[in-house]
């Protein structure tokens, strides 16, 4: 019980055990969890985040950049992604916009939701902090935040040129 609270509720039974076992103690993992459910200890984990794959191959959008990353000057590929990070007891999302020649964050936006607004506050903070580049080519993945009508406009409205991967590259 002190192990648990001194460590805000999280540890797990095998936490438990581990942690026990490192100060000697000799006891197995279905008796840390048989002691929990006793004293009523219940692991506070993370739940799991609510991230849509995209389902549906997009032919319609090619993979233009086809791991060609070596790029010659700023401001030609850009790409983008999603990720998700645990903070104060529920999941965030982190779109994020590199530019590929430095390799560099250009642009990102954080959200409680995954969704197109996400990707396109990222790509509007991108666009704007540098310059309003022209000529771009912007690659991802085949998220459905990046096929989603709401993005291709975005990108249609700066003149910039879609690439997707292909399926699981």
């Amino acid at each position: 019980s002190e192990l648990f609270t001194r460590y805000r509720s999280a540890p797990g039974s095998r936490t438990i055990m581990a942690m026990m076992q490192e100060e000697g103690e000799q006891i197995g993992r279905f008796k840390v969890r048989r002691l929990m459910r006793e004293l009523a200890l219940i692991s506070k984990q993370p739940g799991s985040h609510a991230y849509k794959k995209a389902t549906v191959e997009r032919p319609d959008i090619p993979n233009t950049l086809n791991r060609a990353f070596d790029v010659e000057a700023p401001n030609q590929v850009w790409c983008g992604d999603i990720t998700y990070v645990w903070a104060q007891g529920k999941w965030h999302y982190l779109a994020v916009v590199l530019d590929l020649y430095a390799r560099r964050v250009v642009g990102w936006a954080l959200s409680e939701k995954p969704d197109a607004d996400l990707v396109v506050k990222a790509l509007d903070v991108a666009y704007e902090q540098r310059g309003k580049p022209q000529g771009l080519l912007f690659h991802s993945d085949q998220g459905s935040q990046y096929g989603s009508r709401q993005f291709r406009q975005r990108l249609w409205r700066y003149r910039i040129r879609q690439s997707m991967s292909r399926r699981g590259n």
